[in-house]
């Protein structure tokens, strides 16, 4: 059974709220201790700290960082239809949401010769990352890609933890998958000594360079998170990403066999992995402890499956009303919400705060996950109260582009100086007085 957590009849503060609900333990600052040794190597001897690491936590050691092309194209060529085809609609679908968010740069006329234009540029270079622990997650490879390609970054290197089982190679899947979306720079390898590899860059065994990048993106374990906020200012960030997490909130009309197995589906990620339902339903919370119960014993990865559902960071949450659930969810803010209500499509547009919402009973989380065209590189941790998701924007940066004429200048002039004087800045004042011969 899962925790459960009854707040019938209670209005909690958001701050209550926040304190309340479940959370996995998931301290990135004491992680920090672990990894800034591994970032410090990095920056002071490249490669060879890299290999060294590598060779400590994934028990192999690449002949070099750069996979070659030709294993790409082998990896491919390999690959069994059914995931290809698969991959090729995921990455159809997410192309296809994803080019509408493409930015345009747009002029505004503030007075007569005074413009000023918001212009979009995409950054120069990205490291994607793909994790490779308890599972291979080539679909990341698509959502990280795919975005970055639209925004036009043109340069891209996809960074996935080489495999004992495959010679020091990433999983041949991600290859496959970089393979097929046109990326022909993967680098083998993870955790906080790759996002290390991708902010300063280095020299590859044989010589090549590895150049650093300019925006580091894609999900991974607490040391990967960790280096991600040790190196953040050298490098741009998407995000922290910690435990997924799903919520749903669900009332009588909701299936318990759908809502169980969502659960489960975000639960077999990781043991911290968190599954929340809020419901006003106690008749749908007992059947989804019931149907738990054989569910969570057929599944492949059961044991993971029961210690994520067992954690504190899973439960149900028992509220009154669909209104006092939607308090709660948005308190919760989670990566994943699905809304499994009566007219679920009017409630899914009064929330707030989620990475992505699910609608319904045939939208489920794994939909999102593989072949929604939406993105599943999401914020976790309550981050979503302020964040969004990967998109193309993650991959463009707004420059404004000020142009006036004399004339122009000449007309706010008296103002530009006043505020200047008034905050004690004269130069700056001068600086526009200068070209007007001193005087106004």
């Amino acid at each position: 059974m899962l925790n459960r957590t009854d707040l019938r009849g209670q209005v909690p503060t958001a701050a209550e709220l926040r304190a309340t609900l479940p959370r996995a333990e998931y301290d990135v600052d004491a992680a920090l201790h672990h990894v800034r040794p591994v970032v410090e190597a990095v920056r002071d001897r490249g490669v060879e700290a890299v290999l060294e690491y590598t060779e400590k936590f994934d028990k192999v050691r690449p002949a070099s960082v750069r996979v070659p092309r030709a294993s790409l194209t082998q990896a491919l060529a390999e690959l069994d239809p059914a995931v290809r085809a698969a991959l090729e609609e995921s990455i159809t679908r997410a192309r296809k949401v994803h080019a509408e968010q493409r930015r345009t740069d747009v002029t505004t006329a503030v007075v007569d010769g005074g413009t000023v234009t918001e212009k979009w540029v995409p950054v120069e270079r990205v490291g994607l990352y793909a994790p490779g622990g308890l599972a291979v997650y080539p679909s990341t490879v698509v959502m990280n890609v795919v975005p970055a390609q639209i925004a036009g970054v043109g340069s891209l290197v996809v960074c996935s933890p080489p495999q004992a089982a495959f010679d020091g190679l990433p999983h041949p899947t991600i290859l496959a998958a970089a393979e097929l979306l046109g990326v022909d720079e993967v680098w083998a390898a993870g955790g906080a000594q790759a996002v290390a590899l991708l902010a300063y860059g280095g020299t590859d065994t044989d010589g090549a360079e590895l150049a650093p990048v300019d925006i580091v993106t894609g999900p991974g374990n607490i040391y990967l998170t960790a280096a991600k906020r040790l190196l953040r200012g050298l490098i741009g960030i998407d995000s922290e990403a910690g435990p997924t997490e799903i919520a749903i909130l669900a009332d009588e009309t909701a299936d318990p066999v759908h809502v169980t197995a969502d659960l489960i589906s975000q639960a077999e990620h990781d043991p911290l992995a968190a599954s929340v339902l809020v419901t006003t339903s106690v008749e749908l919370a007992d059947a989804v402890d019931k149907e738990l119960v054989n569910r969570v014993a057929a599944t492949k990865h059961s044991s993971r499956v029961a210690e994520a559902l067992a954690g504190k960071q899973s439960g149900i949450i028992l509220v009154s009303t669909v209104d006092d659930g939607l308090r709660v969810v948005d308190a919760y803010a989670a990566e994943h919400l699905e809304i499994q209500t009566a007219d679920a499509r009017a409630v899914a547009a009064r929330v707030r705060n989620a990475g992505a919402i699910f609608v319904g009973a045939y939208a489920p989380v794994s939909l999102g996950d593989y072949c929604a065209g939406s993105n599943h590189v999401l914020p976790t941790g309550g981050f979503a109260r302020h964040s969004s998701g990967l998109s193309v924007q993650s991959f463009l940066k707004g420059i404004h582009v000020v142009d006036y004429s004399e004339d122009a200048l000449r007309e706010v002039a008296g103002r530009v100086v006043a505020l200047a004087d008034a905050e004690d800045l004269p130069a700056h004042g001068e600086a526009v007085t200068a070209r007007f011969g001193g005087a106004l």
